[in-house]
């Protein structure tokens, strides 16, 4: 019997449901703003990020409690804004940072690379937190199903099951490039395991979670978008 290639997929039957650090093509689902609790303040800003479809490949469930929803058709992941939260404070030369101001900063840069500048202009004082302002984001931003080119850092540590995982965040840009960058520009980070990723130390694991860098406040989180 001759055999035949017509019904053979490629690609996803066997790969993880998540991404993990390295240079992906993303859109974001949302963002979420977490409180940080070891700095009273600070939020932590969450991307629910997604690759494209994958052939062959069935995701998670976008709703656990509405199996009609489907599952993704991509990799997912949680990916902070940053290695670090958002929070007032001083940097060590002195200068005041402002934890609603970075976070703006932060969202300004994401509009500017998906020519959606016009929409945040247009939300100058129309909401009362940052919150609120990032509620709205989700709502009517038109940042949907647009995709970026990213390079995501990681940092590994030990799951329940024993399994290493990744705590993902977003670089910080330098001469090089750029966290992320309009999809096709190469402006991006390349990405660097030496540079991007935090290797789980030899050594038992007494607990998980954040690791003694997410407790500094951010001084540079300007600067990492800024927009000149």
């Amino acid at each position: 019997m001759a055999i035949g290639t017509k019904d053979v997929v490629a690609g996803g039957n066997n790969l993880p449901k998540t991404i993990s650090p390295g240079n992906h093509k993303l859109k974001i689902n949302s963002l979420i703003a977490e409180e940080f609790k070891f700095i009273p303040g600070a939020l932590q800003i969450i991307l629910n990020v997604e690759t494209e479809p994958i052939a062959g490949f069935e995701g998670f469930m976008i709703d656990k409690d509405n199996p009609d929803a489907g599952h993704y058709k991509g990799q997912i992941g949680r990916v902070k804004a940053g290695q670090y939260a958002f929070a007032d404070g001083t940097t060590k030369s002195g200068i005041q940072i402002y934890r609603d101001n970075s976070i703006l900063v932060f969202l300004k840069s994401i509009c500017t690379t998906l020519d959606m500048l016009a929409w945040f202009d247009e939300q100058d004082n129309k909401h009362d937190t940052i919150e609120d302002f990032i509620d709205a984001f989700n709502k009517t931003a038109p940042y949907k199903d647009k995709f970026m080119d990213f390079c995501v850092a990681g940092k590994e540590y030990e799951g329940k099951t024993g399994y290493t995982n990744y705590d993902l965040y977003l670089p910080k840009s330098s001469k090089d490039g750029f966290a992320f960058a309009k999809l096709g520009s190469g402006k991006q980070l390349l990405y660097s395991e030496a540079l991007h990723l935090k290797k789980l130390e030899a050594k038992k694991v007494e607990s998980f979670g954040e690791g003694e860098d997410d407790f500094a406040v951010p001084n540079k989180v300007a600067s990492d978008f800024d927009l000149d």
